[in-house]
């Protein structure tokens, strides 16, 4: 008689502990390349007769599956498989049950595989559809390409949905919570979608489907398919004019997921709006549910030089006033992501931490994407290695020249200290602190080493990032600047010579956003006798009001202090810059209650306004994967008046055990992007 499978178990839920999936496996079967995961079979009638029976799979994915392009593959239940392929092992019989092991090599495509069993007897065959399960990468196996060694880091990068971006400014670097979700509900079919929809793909399907165990492959077409500027059907659209009423603003995002979900909802539409750290963290959900290691990086003081000669020429009139010349900027920050792999296609040396950067800014082979390329690369200044390597050397080591423009158009180099690519930071693996990782970027300034790559990279570094000898000049803060009031910065000027100086002093404040523009003054002092007698010290404050900063300030709280200082006898010109974090309230978060896995916990969330103005349209958004399910949005019935607390109370059930991050946004007409998270430890159920 024939052998007829009944009924059988993908055994969704074991295999994905196994694979670390589990929390993508109660639908579907969702493994990893390169590890076996168990099936089992039940069949009717009679039990499986080994050298009567022939049992063999197909696994298939993509469109049009074929052998040649590694998307489908045909392997018989055998006890020596072939080493290179896919194999099934039978581990255990009772009775008429059978469990197989199968296993996908570890170079295996990723994606959505269909499942089939082909059973023959004799001359008998017959053919059963099991179901589809998803494959991923797979950083636990030394021969997967993405490969990652120490637990901790892969427990970071690959599995924690939850983690801090940093931003602010250079001078005060502040973070703000995100919540990946990766593994939350529909990420995984989204993701998959997003492969899908991508333009190599509607262009060639076969060749798309079997380039996809590479992850610098998988790394390039994410890296396009996050932004929209390529008339693809991108994630986000970007938006940095301060102009949102059409869509989200880009700082009221606390998470990735609604991201995503809105793209699939919307019908693969762009989302409204995105900036750089946005597109940053939506690329790093998509690879860590993927199976890719990777981390949200940013730098500080980022330079975007549009016309590749690695110098940024600013240009300044004599009353600090920026005048807009050419298209090169300095950021105030850049976020990118950095994710982890083997890069086979190089040369050896170039395996490990590639960037990635999803924020639309340059053209790469005619599409917005930027990466993978190589760390180590932009460190010796490698510049002809793949991929954008020029481009993102630029970033943390183009030189900027401050012209200053006198009145009769003459201009005038002005000196002042180097400033790009400083404090590049990411969150620490299992802690809430920063690590800097500005060493994997360059050398130590001044140092032999890196005379050595600039000469490499035709880097002609200007002289100019020496300081003027004889007068020192930067600008410091009292103490901090908080929303809603007046605050003080100081020009703190020093003679470092044996003779007197006489000087003119002009300090200007204005609001500005991260990506370099700015907006009116809020501020300004102009000394035109300002003697320094040898080797004194003065310290000249400048008083910033809110009554006057307040209306312009943008939503990234920047205010930029330029200080200028030129010297009668010589006619140099002296100059610092300042970028001022103007600090949102705090919001706090107290929980009620024993916080245990399935049991009913309670979040008490308060916030002061800060300001003498009243707040209307005020709304608390509060997420975290494994603690709320989906977002909870809490609107304000009444206004906030002006220095007035706001306090609500939120009931949430607890998913998962382990430490989770509850995160909240508040928004309103005048105070917006104001963000606060708490650690909650979540004890498992009893």
């Amino acid at each position: 008689a024939d052998l007829v499978v009944e009924t059988w178990d993908l055994q969704c839920e074991c295999n994905g502990r196994d694979h670390r999936t589990e929390e993508l496996s109660c639908q579907q079967l969702v493994v990893r390349r390169g590890q076996p995961f168990t099936i089992t079979l039940h069949f009717s009638g009679r039990v499986y007769e080994e050298g009567v029976d022939k049992l063999a799979f197909n696994v298939e994915t993509g469109p049009c599956p074929i052998e040649e392009s590694g998307t489908k593959s045909h392997f018989a239940v055998s006890d020596f498989p072939e080493e290179s392929g896919w194999s099934a092992v039978i581990q255990q019989q009772e009775g008429q049950s059978l469990s197989i092991s199968l296993c996908s090599p570890p170079c295996a495509r990723i994606g959505r595989y269909s499942l089939t069993l082909e059973t023959c007897t004799g001359y008998q065959g017959t053919s059963c559809h099991l179901g589809d399960f998803v494959l991923l990468f797979n950083p636990w196996h030394p021969e997967d390409t993405v490969f990652l060694r120490d637990e901790n880091e892969r427990r970071e990068y690959v599995l924690s949905q939850e983690g801090l971006i940093y931003q602010g400014s250079r001078d005060y670097i502040t973070s703000t919570p995100w919540n990946f979700g990766q593994f939350e509900d529909e990420v995984l079919s989204i993701c998959l979608e997003l492969l899908d929809t991508n333009p190599k793909f509607l262009r060639d399907q076969n060749q798309d489907c079997s380039s996809r165990n590479d992850p610098v492959y998988i790394g390039r077409v994410v890296s396009a398919m996050i932004n929209c500027n390529d008339e693809d059907r991108g994630v986000l659209a970007g938006r940095w004019d301060n102009q949102y009423e059409d869509g989200m603003s880009p700082m009221a995002w606390i998470g990735s997921v609604d991201i995503l979900k809105k793209w699939k909802s919307f019908g693969c539409q762009p989302v409204k709006y995105g900036q750089c750290w946005v597109f940053a963290a939506v690329a790093c959900t998509v690879m860590r549910c993927l199976g890719i290691p990777s981390r949200v990086v940013t730098n500080y003081h980022s330079a975007h030089d549009t016309n590749g000669n690695l110098i940024i020429d600013r240009y300044l009139s004599e009353t600090g006033e920026e005048e807009q010349r050419s298209k090169d900027m300095i950021w105030n920050f850049h976020c990118w992501i950095e994710s982890w792999m083997a890069r086979p296609d190089l040369e050896p040396g170039y395996d490990g931490w590639q960037v990635l950067d999803p924020t639309p800014q340059q053209l790469a082979e005619g599409v917005f994407c930027c990466g993978p390329a190589p760390v180590k690369a932009i460190k010796e200044g490698n510049l002809q290695l793949k991929y954008d390597i020029p481009f993102v050397f630029a970033e943390v080591n183009a030189d900027v020249v401050y012209w200053v423009v006198r009145g009769d158009g003459t201009q005038r180099k002005s000196t002042h200290s180097s400033v790009v690519g400083k404090n590049i930071s990411t969150k620490s693996v299992g802690r809430d602190s920063r690590e800097d990782i500005t060493h994997n970027y360059k050398y130590p300034e001044g140092s032999e080493k890196e005379r050595e790559v600039f000469a490499k990279a035709e880097h002609e570094q200007s002289s100019l990032r020496q300081e003027d000898e004889g007068l020192h000049l930067r600008i410091k803060l009292t103490e901090g600047a908080n929303n809603g009031c007046d605050f003080d910065v100081l020009a703190v000027i020093d003679n470092n010579t044996d003779e007197e100086r006489v000087c003119r002093l002009m300090l200007c404040a204005r609001t500005a956003s991260h990506n370099g523009t700015i907006g009116p003054q809020c501020g300004m002092k102009d000394l035109l006798n300002l003697s320094l007698a040898p080797r004194e010290g003065k310290c000249v404050p400048l008083r910033i009001l809110y009554e006057q900063y307040g209306e312009n300030l943008t939503q990234d709280n920047l205010i930029k202090v330029v200080a200028l200082l030129t010297e009668y006898q010589t006619g140099n010109v002296v100059l610092a810059v300042r970028d001022v974090y103007i600090q949102n309230p705090e919001i706090k978060i107290r929980i009620l209650g024993e916080p245990m896995q399935q049991r009913k916990l309670v979040a008490e969330i308060s916030l002061v306004n800060p300001l003498a103005v009243t707040l209307n349209n005020c709304v608390f958004v509060v997420e975290g994967p494994g603690l709320t399910s989906g977002q909870q949005i809490k609107e304000l019935e009444e206004p906030m008046e002006p220095h007035a607390e706001a306090k609500f109370r939120l009931d949430f059930v607890p998913r998962q055990s382990g430490l989770h991050k509850l995160m909240v946004d508040f928004e309103s007409d005048r105070l917006t992007g104001v963000k606060g998270y708490r650690n909650v430890i979540i004890a498992p159920q009893p």
